[in-house]
């Protein structure tokens, strides 16, 4: 029994023993303790629990002697937050040569203890209850450590993420820009009609593009305000600084990730064709866990109310004029659209994703959407040759010194083709022989085509031919039917009026 703390009740067995005659070895024995624990407690009859705690006897020298009471008990009641490392640094600043890294665990117990005993009062997570169809939450995740590439290039990106508090049903979209108002509520409005009803409030942390600084006359936050009452939602956000008060989705981001990242692992290949492709693998991904819910959903959607007859703006709204050089500017990127919207003002949606572009109620294009680097970053450029192309062609040389010119080369197989253009040929007829190549394959959209063309070219060490590529990659003029249609014999009609007389 070396070593074990005895009970109240074996001493009380061990008296009950002596009482009855048995010596001090048997009674000892009978209660399970050694002879010396039996005369100690002949010697002092008290049970366990009635003891009072003996000290704890220091066997080497303390080493925050003279320092503790003097130098760390009125830094942390000065600042009660200070970590046991940065305490140790301000003590080494002050005693030179004295603490070595052996004493930092010796201080984090003491400040441990010392915040238990005599530290300020803390702040408390109260666990709240959600009732079904009560409450739904969102935020974005930043996902990078997912290491997730397209087309053989990583993707930075966040997560929005939607959450209903009871049943843990969840929506999960890639977001390619930041935290914006458009990302917001484009993920809730698709959540929301994927989820066929709606909740009674949504809770989010102080996300600027629902809460710009407070400001009631900002744009964003009027939008939300918008946006939330016609689905009919009370908007609700976090206190300042309070991230645990968005509890149920913060967590759920770590859950999320990690099971993510094993959805990865087993899928064997973070690399996806494209955004399409890994937009699928994740609506799969949260499909499975959402079945698994299948009870608890039902109970919230027969609290919830049902959707609106339609959906309301989820997008930003910009208007542009269209430059001379075919260039529109949004968000600080600058986007190339055809040639034949010179002067016109469009009217801009901006989603995450894309941007749809609208002449009067007449939608004239739609485009991906690049997002602007950040600070310091160059500026971005969407440059799309087919847009260009039509005016390019009428001036070939243009080519040569445009501001555009290294966004004209579609695939790498285009640059190696005007790098030996130009060293081959008379600079006047490189740029002719180059942009007729281009114009090919935007008139015959066979740009894959003519680039396979020309990489067999080039490995074959021979200079691209605007002809030679036209017979190998474009279609064959049709050839149409020589037709003979001989004229009638108008005496023929001279017979049928003479029947209709009779």
């Amino acid at each position: 029994m070396t070593g074990q703390q005895i009970t109240d009740r074996q001493v009380r067995r061990y008296m009950d023993f002596k009482r009855e005659g048995a010596s001090q070895a048997v009674a000892a024995a009978k209660a399970g303790f050694s002879e010396r624990t039996a005369r100690r407690i002949d010697h002092d009859p008290v049970i366990p629990s009635q003891r009072p705690p003996r000290e704890r006897r220091r066997t080497r020298v303390d080493p925050l002697e003279g320092v503790w009471d003097s130098d760390v008990v009125p830094l942390l009641r000065a600042i009660p937050h200070l970590r046991g490392t940065t305490v140790l640094e301000e003590l080494r600043r002050q005693y030179p040569d004295r603490f070595d890294d052996g004493v930092l665990r010796t201080l984090q117990r003491r400040i441990a203890h010392w915040r238990a005993i005599e530290g300020p009062e803390r702040d408390l997570i109260f666990r709240q209850d959600h009732p079904p169809g009560f409450q739904a939450l969102s935020d974005f995740t930043d996902a990078a450590t997912l290491e997730v590439t397209i087309a053989g290039r990583p993707f930075p990106h966040l997560l929005y993420h939607f959450w209903l508090a009871f049943s843990g049903w969840q929506y999960v979209k890639v977001i390619q820009g930041g935290e914006s108002f458009t990302a917001l509520t484009e993920g809730l409005q698709e959540a929301l009609w994927q989820l066929g009803a709606v909740p009674q409030t949504h809770r989010t942390d102080r996300l600027s593009a629902a809460y710009r600084n407070l400001a009631e006359d900002d744009d964003a936050a009027a939008g939300y305000r918008s946006f939330c009452a016609h689905y009919g939602l009370d908007p609700t956000r976090n206190n300042l600084g309070v991230s645990h008060e968005n509890g149920s989705v913060e967590s759920s981001h770590g859950h999320l990730k990690i099971s993510l990242r094993e959805a990865l692992d087993l899928r064997g290949s973070r690399e996806f064709a494209d955004l399409a492709a890994y937009q699928g693998f994740l609506n799969e991904f949260v499909a499975r866990r959402n079945a698994r819910r299948r009870a608890e959903v039902a109970l919230e959607l027969k609290a919830m109310r049902p959707l609106p007859s339609f959906k309301t703006t989820d997008f930003s709204l910009a208007s542009v004029t269209v430059t001379s050089s075919g260039t529109i500017s949004v968000r600080n990127v600058l986007y190339t659209v055809p040639s034949r919207l010179v002067g016109s003002r469009l009217k801009v949606h901006i989603y995450d994703d894309r941007l749809i572009c609208w002449l009067g109620v007449t939608q004239v294009l739609e485009l991906p959407r690049q997002h602007r680097a950040r600070r310091g970053g160059k500026r971005h450029r969407v440059v799309d040759y087919r847009h260009l192309i039509g005016a390019l062609v009428k001036k070939p040389q243009a080519f040569r010194r445009s501001v555009f010119r290294d966004e004209l080369f579609p695939r790498q197989v285009f640059r190696q083709a005007w790098e030996v253009l130009d060293a081959r040929l008379e600079a006047r007829q490189a740029c002719r022989v180059y942009v007729g190549l281009l114009h090919l394959a935007a008139a015959h959209t066979c740009e894959a085509a003519l680039a396979a063309h020309l990489e067999d070219i080039l490995c074959r060490g021979e200079v691209p031919n605007l002809e030679v590529a036209r017979a190998a990659v474009a279609p064959p003029p049709a050839n149409m039917p020589s037709l003979s249609i001989p004229i009638p014999d108008l005496a023929t009609y001279d017979h049928l009026f003479a029947g209709d007389a009779a």
